[in-house]
């Protein structure tokens, strides 16, 4: 059932993270007008399901006074809302409280703070520390994203004894792949046989961007809301019918491989690295479904 709607109100951020799920930097293009974010939220009330609305990026506050109306529209509407940002702009606490009163007195129902080495380097008093106080002094519930970078250890738990396991939050999507998978240990890429991390037969949240795809995953779409109005995406919506969802329920990434012949290498990272990979493949092949080539480090 779906119950959650998050905006990528923009590409464009202020940092170029190595992590990067949507590939986000100063020079991407792909942000929403009002009359387009009110758009969805008219469909996302007619879906009838959908209870919460975020508002994330790229760097959703770039674009503030539409960040803000955003907020309002939702709220007016019912929804609950929330925002996950990096805190850029919070240049000490007292600044930080101009930009966060506002949406405190609009209502804001969350905010989640990237904070993190990707983010910030070494640096211990972060703007996204100072945001997080500026948060909870004015109520704000709120709370920190940390991703840790990859980090290699060694089984002893009952498995094969000394197998290389790469840890940390990072997911291998977006620039991930092409930044920090060298170098790391490798699984087989049959092994792959499910996707751990996204419920495809029935998802409980999408992301929608400008440019009218309503992502799965990033950049695995259900469809293109400006072609088709984003209630009727829903409800047609069959997973077993999805020319890439379809395959990745049947078999996971190493599925999907196999179902379009798609050239791989011995071995891959993890799951979410395959696929990724296999879909960048793919891209030509399916424009209506893997979007935008944003998400895959290509200009839109």
């Amino acid at each position: 059932m779906l119950a959650g709607i998050h905006f990528l109100l923009t590409y464009k951020c202020p940092y170029e993270c190595d992590h990067c799920f949507v590939y986000s930097s100063p020079r991407a293009r792909g942000t929403f007008t009002l009359a387009q974010v009110v758009e969805v939220l008219q469909e996302a009330r007619k879906i009838g399901t959908v209870q919460t609305i975020f508002f994330e990026g790229g760097e959703a506050f770039l674009f503030y006074p539409l960040l803000l109306e955003g907020i309002k529209r939702a709220r007016e509407m019912g929804f609950s809302t929330g925002i996950v940002t990096n805190g850029y702009f919070a240049t000490s606490v007292d600044d930080a409280l101009l930009w966060l009163r506002p949406l405190q007195e609009a209502g804001i129902g969350s905010i989640s703070f990237s904070d993190d080495q990707f983010h910030s380097g070494s640096e211990e008093v972060t703007a996204a520390k100072r945001a997080l106080t500026a948060a909870q002094q004015l109520g704000i519930p709120s709370g920190v994203i940390s991703i840790s970078p990859p980090t290699v250890s060694y089984r002893d738990d009952g498995g094969a004894r000394g197998e290389p396991i790469v840890g940390g939050g990072v997911r291998f999507r977006g620039r991930a792949v092409d930044k920090l998978a060298e170098g790391l240990p490798t699984r087989a890429w049959h092994s792959f046989t499910e996707c751990p991390y996204e419920n495809l037969r029935d998802p409980g949240r999408v992301h929608v961007d400008a440019f009218g795809n309503v992502h799965l995953c990033q950049g695995l779409s259900m469809g293109n809301f400006w072609e088709t109005p984003l209630s009727e995406l829903v409800r047609a919506y069959r997973a077993e019918e999805h020319p890439l969802v379809a395959p990745l329920l049947d078999g996971g990434p190493a599925g999907l491989a196999r179902r379009y012949e798609v050239p791989v290498q011995e071995g891959y990272v993890e799951a979410c690295h395959l696929c990724y990979v296999v879909r960048r493949t793919l891209l030509s092949r399916f424009p209506r479904y893997l979007a935008p080539p944003q998400v895959y480090g290509l200009a839109p």
